[in-house]
């Protein structure tokens, strides 16, 4: 037998005999509801773990007594060669404290490690100090225009008529920040959160200098079996928010007069929860210990990052208390093709969700295993494919200022993290976390086709998101369009709709609106065409007239007296015929 072997089987042994010592101790199905498993379920080996003592307990306020509970924990792993030695590393932002053993567990072991300290009453939660990684997937291909700012995608070109977010700061909890002409003049502060001075890449762990030193890795580093060069990431999604605007320059930002606070939080091989969770407590304007108090407070939170497993109890204290404090926080649902509801933060309570979609309006797919993470947690969905935004052309250390395209949920995230600081900009007293969802929500287009799995309620609409904050509502007579294309299913009772949102108008529709369409196709005869009422009540255009005669094109003047002007309008085209295909053009209301 081979030493390999052998030192395989006294492994197994160990967790075994672990397991079954763990059949003597009365574990109750209390302590088994406050262990968070779910991170070891896809995680390798584990060394460190989240431990949160309840108030008032000997432990949380004595490190001694602490310090006697994990020794007791760790009893079972004592052994000639493979004693645990699990120590306290310190105490987290939210009260929780990190331990860490003296070697790497394997999934039996960690879990039997975990149960036993949980077995303790006085730990009111346990989980492993999992490893986070940034949600994106390069594309290689550098686009010249910013579709994601169009009426393709969050329509932000007519927004910044409204707001450019102007005196709003925003969190970006990633990388950290590389210098760019292009982005620089809208980062303040910042702070990097990373322990681990290996994972760091700066010799000295957390300090106040935000510089992402590069998250590049070799094959062998971070047990994935493949190398990675620096992704910048930070820095492109910063870009996204805030990028220099009118500058004759490089690309422009969601919210190009807002604010930027880098907080590094990813480093060599990703970052731990621990550190996000700090992180997250002190962008919000929280308090962690051993570090100075941030002097710009984020009234809204980017984390374009994530990781397996249920949401657990570090990261929603965590995120609980920077809603508490009124900061709106947006992450990312994953990119991996799966229910974003295994993956966390974005299945975190009182989180923005967002999905990625395409310049057609589709889910977003950047390989065949890598699209746009989906399911009811997910809120709603913003521009996540193509994305060109500020970067760098180090493959390791920084280089020189670059500009590229990436993909993913990542780059969707920061779209509407923007689209929050333009309405907080606008809005005389900030709108809360909750109130911000849903006018996101509310105000959201309709997709141009119903996505092949949940993405939220629609694409975010930047414009539509400002008009429905009231002020002084549009006067007069106003004219909506919709110059997208949608290709009618041949011979297909359902058909296809095109959506205009109206929002910022009071009262009712006039008697006398007028609705003008454009469809192509060679036999009008064919086709049915209805306008669609906010409130689902139907007015018919067209109706299988024309016979062989080309297209629908003219326009209607219809009772709209009963339907309020705000919500979604639908433009709805059926074809009942074979053979003959055709689209909606364009069409507008008026009213």
């Amino acid at each position: 037998m081979s030493d390999r072997t052998m030192r395989g089987l006294r492994k197994h042994a160990l967790a075994a005999a672990t397991v079954t010592a763990l059949s003597c101790v009365a574990v109750s199905a209390y302590a088994a509801d406050r262990i968070n498993l779910t991170a070891l379920a896809n995680a390798g080996q584990q060394d460190e773990f989240i431990v949160k003592y309840r108030d008032g307990s000997a432990a949380r306020s004595n490190e001694a007594t602490l310090l006697k509970s994990l020794s007791a924990a760790s009893t079972g792993f004592s052994g000639k060669r493979n004693a645990l030695g699990l120590k306290h590393v310190r105490r987290t932002s939210i009260g929780a404290d990190v331990v860490r053993a003296g070697r790497k567990l394997d999934r039996a072991e960690a879990e039997s490690l975990m149960r036993q300290i949980a077995a303790d009453p006085n730990v009111e939660f346990v989980e492993p100090n999992a490893r986070m990684t940034a949600f994106f997937t390069p594309n290689d291909t550098r686009f010249g225009e910013q579709w994601g700012y169009t009426a393709s995608g969050i329509n932000a070109t007519q927004a910044w008529d409204v707001s450019t977010g102007t005196g709003v700061v925003v969190a970006v909890i990633d990388t950290g920040i590389v210098s760019h002409t292009d982005l620089n003049a809208n980062i303040i502060g910042g702070y990097d959160f990373i322990s681990d001075a290996t994972a760091a890449r700066d010799s000295n762990g957390r300090d106040s200098n935000p510089a992402d030193q590069g998250d590049w890795f070799a094959a062998a580093d971070c047990g994935l079996g493949y190398a990675s060069n620096s992704s910048w990431h930070g820095t492109h999604v910063a870009g996204t928010i805030a990028a220099v605007t009118n500058n004759a320059k490089g690309v422009s930002g969601t919210a190009y007069n807002a604010k930027v606070v880098p907080v590094r939080v990813l480093g060599r091989c990703g970052g731990t929860l621990a550190d996000i969770a700090d992180a997250i407590t002190w962008a919000s304007g929280g308090t962690v210990s051993g570090v100075p108090a941030n002097p710009n407070p984020a009234e809204v939170i980017n984390m374009s990052l994530g990781g397996s497993g249920t949401c657990g109890s570090t990261y929603q204290t965590a995120i609980n208390g920077a809603v508490s404090r009124g900061v709106t926080v947006v992450v990312a649902a994953g990119n991996n093709n799966g229910n974003a509801s295994n993956a966390r933060p974005a299945n975190c309570t009182g989180v923005i969700t967002v999905g990625a979609v395409d310049s057609n309006g589709a889910r977003s797919v950047w390989s065949s295993t890598q699209k746009s993470n989906y399911g009811s947690v997910v809120d709603v969905a913003a521009p996540g494919s193509n994305i060109l935004s500020t970067l760098n052309s180090g493959t390791t250390t920084p280089g020189s200022e670059s500009y590229a395209s990436y993909g993913g949920t990542s780059m969707a995230t920061p779209h509407v993290a923007g689209v929050v600081a333009l309405i907080q900009a606008k809005v005389t007293t900030p709108k809360t976390p909750a109130e911000i969802e849903t006018i996101l929500k509310n105000t959201a287009r309709a997709f141009p086709s119903t996505p092949d799995q949940p993405i939220g309620v629609g694409i975010v609409n930047a414009k539509a998101a400002l008009d429905s904050l009231g002020g002084t509502p549009p006067t007069g007579t106003q004219t909506y369009s919709n110059g997208t294309d949608y290709n009618i299913p041949d011979n297909n009772a359902t058909g296809v709709t095109s959506t205009i949102t109206v929002s910022g108008r009071t009262g009712n529709a006039p008697s006398n609106a007028s609705v003008s369409i454009n469809i192509i196709h060679p036999y009008k005869g064919d086709l049915k065409v209805d306008l669609i009422a906010p409130d689902g009540s139907v007015y018919n255009l067209h109706n299988n007239t024309g016979g062989s005669a080309d297209n629908v094109a003219g326009t209607y003047t219809v009772n709209l007296s009963s339907e309020t002007l705000n919500g979604a309008w639908k433009l709805r085209a059926v074809d009942s015929g074979p053979a003959d295909l055709g689209r909606i053009d364009t069409w507008s209301i008026t009213f």
